[in-house]
């Protein structure tokens, strides 16, 4: 328990270093800038990944990678029929609503209060 703090407070360092680098160095290339900061990313996610915290993310991880893989997807008719659908709803709704509002703005005016309007 306590070598998996130590992992990954050195992992956050090795990442955390390289992103400091990566602008103290602003001299440098930024393509060899930018690899070293991917390479920290590399070697910091395998250390923290050796941890009990790590391989319970990557278990997580591979969890829902296999249910995404599980995932029907509807096809572009599919897609396009329930667009059309929900564009059709709000636009009734729309009306309805509307038509609610001219009839309750009627109501006010012309029978509670008096006032043609």
């Amino acid at each position: 328990m306590n070598t998996d703090k130590i992992k990954l407070a050195f992992a956050v360092l090795i990442i955390i270093s390289s992103l400091v680098g990566y602008y103290y160095w602003s001299e440098t290339s930024q393509l060899l800038r930018t690899v070293a900061i991917l390479a920290s990313l590399g070697i910091g996610g395998f250390i923290a990944i050796q941890t009990a915290p790590g391989k319970e993310a990557w278990s997580f991880a591979a969890g829902a990678r296999n249910e995404v893989r599980k995932v029907i997807w509807p096809t572009r008719r599919e897609t396009m029929q329930g667009t059309l659908v929900v564009i059709v709803m709000v636009i009734l709704i729309g009306l309805y609503i509307w038509i609610l509002d001219k009839l309750s703005l009627w109501a006010i005016y012309d029978l509670v209060l008096g006032v043609a309007g």
